[in-house]
Parts: structure tokens; C-alpha cells; sequence
């Protein structure tokens, strides 16, 4: 006799397959929310956060993009906001340039927190071989789609207010500027008015000067606060070469006075005054026996010649007013010169030669 399997047998087993798949795709379809949360978060983090925002900014200064980075929302802005922040109104953007940027290495973006709507977000950098913190503060702008915008609330620009002394012609990161060209006094620039240039942060801005007359090693600058004005003040000193040529130029001007056949010869740092007259029929020969070593000092925006000993010899005769009786004279005549080398706007040296004792020499008889 065959059985017969009963029906209600076999419905609690189904139930409970069906119970048992349900449960399978809950827990799938927990799983599946929580990895497409996780990864939604992941995008955030990586594209559409503010620390992202930042990032992006400082991706694009490290590859020397500078044209992209002006254009982030929040860097550029009018002159009347830079100015109410106390960045000079006539500040040069020559230095928002990829030839004035140096590379930022190690940059770490962390996002400490926000208020209000605005987040903070520090960086850790090394920017030219020198470690740096900035902050920068974030706010949204508007959706593009499900995605937030984000822009600075305050610019990442800053001043560097600079002073070159000695030297109209010099480099930041190697790229080079006359300060005529910056100036907003143009060719009328005076050479001690600072220069205002606008920069980015963070960045370090390494100053030199390598020209034919002047140079320096550098000096550099860490720009890493936003809207922030940095002095700095940078003094050339002369070179080999261009003491050579004011030496050579002030031997020739002495060299020069000694042809004038006078006892004060014009416009000369010598001369020699008497207490009686000429002989007729003479006149006095001047030489130069002891030329004056130049040195050069740093004198403001030009060099001053401090006072150095030199030697010049006259021959001349002289007749006595009490008895008119007459002899030569052989003398050497010490002096000394002092005078300025000045760097004039087509390149050219004015040199001025000139005696700081005033006084000259009266011949004793």
C-alpha cells in the first residue's frame, strides 16, 4: 500500500525557507546600504569635502598652476577687499605666476571643526625645504547637482612688502624682476620705496640678487598666513667687479685733477695753499704717488666711498714776498677722498669723488 505524504506536513518548512530568505536579503540589503554609505562618505571625503576643497588648491600651486588657482572660489578678489584686509592697493600681481612658485611637498589637510557654517581646515607642508602650518576657513557655495560647492572665506593671498637695497634688478624663486616694472611709480620708482607683491599661501619666496654690480645669497620669506603682510628688507652688497670699475674710474679722476697746472686744482680733492707767490715763468706739476683703495659701503638705495688716504706730489718753485728770493719745492701732499657711486636708470655708474677734510694743505716756508 503506498502512503501518502499529508499536506500540512510540508507548510512549515516553507514558511520557514521563506523566513530564512528574507532574513538573507535584510541582511544583504543592510550590508549593500552600509557599503554604499561607506563609500558615498569615502567619495565625500575625497572629492566634495572642504578638506578636499583645500586640497585641490594646493594640488594645483604645487604643480605650479597658478592661471587655475587664481580661479579657485575665494583666492581672487578686488582690490577694495584686499585693501580693507590691509594688503596694499597697489600691489603687483607679478609673482601669481608658475615661475615664482616654489614646490610644496609632505601636505597633510586635516578639517579641525566648523561653526556656524565655516569649517577650519590646517595644513602641514614643507614648502621650499621649510616646514609650515597654515589655516584657511571654508564655507560652502551652493549645489552643483547633490554635490556641494565650497570657497574661502577669507583670500589665501598675502603681501610681501619688500625693500631691495642696492640693486634695482633681482629674483624671487629665481624669477626675475625690475622693481621699475612693479613699481606703481613705474621708471619714477625711488630706490628705498617699498615694494608691494602679491603671493600665495602657503609658499616660501627665496629673494637674490645676482647682477654685475650687486649681489646677495638671498633671503627668504615663508608666506603662510592669508591676507597677511610680510616686510622684508634685503641688502646687496657690491661686487668684485663693480669695485674694480669704481676704482679704476676714481684713479682716472685723479689722475685727471693732476694735469691742472694750478696750486687747487678745480673741483679735486687736493691741493695746496702758499703764504708767498709762484716764481714767474713756473707753474706747479702735480702727480698722483699713492692711489686711494676703494671700498664700497651699502649707502641707502647707492654706495658711499668712505674716506681713504692718498698721496699726491708737487713740484713747483716759490718766491719769497720778503725777500724775493726763490727755490723749489718738492712735496708730497696727503688727502683724503670720500665720494658715492650711484646706479642710474640706463645702467650707467655716476661716480662723485670729493674730500671729507675740506681743508687743504698750506706750504710751509
Amino acid at each position: 500500500m503506498q502512503g501518502r505524504v499529508s499536506p500540512g506536513r510540508t507548510r512549515p518548512r516553507g514558511r520557514s525557507s521563506l523566513r530564512s530568505d528574507l532574513t538573507l536579503l535584510a541582511v544583504i540589503g543592510v550590508l549593500l546600504f552600509a557599503a554604499i554609505a561607506a563609500g558615498g562618505m569615502s567619495l565625500y571625503q575625497s572629492f566634495y569635502s572642504p578638506s578636499a576643497f583645500v586640497q585641490r588648491y594646493l594640488d594645483l600651486l604645487s604643480s605650479g598652476r597658478a592661471a587655475e588657482a587664481l580661479q579657485v572660489p575665494g583666492v581672487s578678489l578686488d582690490l577694495a577687499v584686499l585693501q580693507d584686509a590691509g594688503i596694499d592697493a597697489s600691489a603687483s600681481e607679478a609673482l601669481l605666476r608658475r615661475a615664482a612658485l616654489a614646490p610644496l611637498t609632505d601636505v597633510t589637510v586635516t578639517e579641525k571643526g566648523s561653526k556656524d557654517g565655516v569649517h577650519e581646515i590646517v595644513v602641514d607642508y614643507v614648502a621650499g625645504g621649510v616646514d609650515g602650518t597654515s589655516i584657511f576657513t571654508v564655507a560652502q557655495d551652493g549645489w552643483v547637482g547633490v554635490a556641494p560647492n565650497w570657497r574661502f572665506t577669507v583670500s589665501p593671498l598675502a603681501e610681501i612688502q619688500l625693500t631691495v637695497r642696492g640693486a634695482d634688478v633681482f629674483a624671487v624663486n629665481g624669477f626675475a624682476i625690475d622693481r621699475r616694472q612693479v613699481s606703481v611709480d613705474g621708471a619714477d620708482a625711488a630706490p628705498l620705496d617699498p615694494l608691494h607683491l602679491l603671493v600665495f599661501t602657503p609658499g616660501r619666496y627665496s629673494v637674490t640678487v645676482d647682477t654685475a654690480i650687486s649681489s646677495t645669497p638671498g633671503v627668504s620669506v615663508l608666506a603662510d598666513t592669508a591676507l597677511a603682510r610680510t616686510p622684508v628688507d634685503v641688502q646687496a652688497q657690491p661686487t668684485e667687479r663693480f669695485v674694480e670699475v669704481v676704482q679704476q674710474q676714481v684713479e682716472q679722476f685723479l689722475t685727471e685733477c693732476a694735469t691742472q697746472e694750478v696750486l687747487q686744482p678745480t673741483r679735486c680733492p687736493f691741493g695746496l695753499q702758499l703764504h708767498n707767490r709762484l716764481a714767474p715763468d713756473t707753474v706747479p706739476k702735480w702727480s698722483i704717488t699713492a692711489q686711494p683703495v676703494v671700498t664700497l659701503e651699502p649707502d641707502g638705495g647707492a654706495w658711499a666711498l668712505p674716506p681713504t688716504d692718498a698721496m699726491a706730489h708737487i713740484e713747483v718753485r716759490i718766491q719769497s714776498l720778503f725777500d724775493g728770493t726763490v727755490r723749489d719745492v718738492s712735496q708730497d701732499v696727503p688727502f683724503r677722498v670720500n665720494g658715492t657711486a650711484t646706479v642710474l636708470p640706463d645702467g650707467s655708474v655716476s661716480i662723485r669723488v670729493g674730500s671729507p677734510d675740506g681743508d687743504q694743505p698750506t706750504l710751509e716756508d
